[in-house]
């Protein structure tokens, strides 16, 4: 009786089908690793489906004679189908991004006008707009996290405020006095914010409670955390702009 393998009485679309379901763990590894370098904004789903046109690409057009194993050429096309998708997204970012400038600017100069932190009606006043209106705008930048506080410092530009802020004592380099007041600088910009911001920010970055954990906590509904979050950055950046100018330290 004569032995044969399973692949000679596959057809070539249950062959791909096959593939494509042993190798769907290795496209929710690959996103689940990228996914934590990217804005909470971008969602796994969406890095996922973008995984999934690659491995499919991968099967179709993955050539044995190469030497190659199909789980590596698979993991170089998922990892670009995936870098791909948020290359698409720059547009959106970009629009993003210059939303939450005119709001950083509306709050500088706010603050300048009343010589206080400005509440949010004061700051949609600023924009000309209504209050529900600059809700909405906070909703729509809410992908910002304290990552936006990266302006370039030091002689070269090559290191940002946030990664001036040590972690512990031991980790102090020479840069001690620029460190401290840093640090100085950021505590006293927090002390300014609003009572409620404050909150939402100590338990997000501090404590590392998710939104909608925060939103139980405070009794708020969670796109109102997500727009208190928001403004709270907004309101350090404008702040650490001013007072910690780009060109500081060149």
């Amino acid at each position: 009786m004569h032995s044969y393998h399973l692949d000679q009485f596959e057809t070539h679309e249950a062959k791909r089908e096959r593939l494509i379901l042993e190798h769907l763990p290795q496209v929710h590894l690959i996103a689940g690793r990228l996914k934590e370098k990217v804005p909470d904004s971008v969602a796994l789903d969406d890095l996922i489906s973008a995984g999934v046109v690659g491995l499919i690409a991968a099967i179709d057009n993955f050539d044995e004679s190469t030497g190659l194993k199909l789980k590596t050429y698979a993991e170089y096309r998922i990892r670009g189908s995936i870098l791909d998708s948020l290359r698409g997204l720059d547009w959106a970012s970009r629009h993003r991004r210059k939303k939450a400038k005119e709001i950083e600017a509306a709050i500088t100069v706010s603050e300048q006008k009343l010589h206080r932190a400005p509440n949010e009606e004061e700051v949609a006043r600023e924009m000309g707009m209504s209050l529900e209106e600059y809700q909405a705008r906070l909703v729509e930048v809410q992908g910002l996290n304290l990552e936006s506080l990266e302006i370039p410092v030091g002689p070269s530009g090559s290191q940002t405020l946030l990664s001036m802020v040590p972690a512990s004592e031991e980790d102090l380099p020479s840069q001690l006095l620029e460190r401290a007041e840093l640090e100085r600088l950021l505590t006293e910009a927090i002390e300014t914010m609003p009572d409620n911001e404050k909150t939402v920010l100590a338990l997000y970055y501090k404590e590392e409670l998710t939104l909608r954990e925060i939103a139980g906590i405070l009794k708020l509904h969670i796109s109102r955390v997500a727009e208190l979050k928001s403004q709270a950055i907004l309101r350090l950046r404008s702040k650490m702009n001013k007072q910690w100018p780009r060109t500081r330290g060149r």
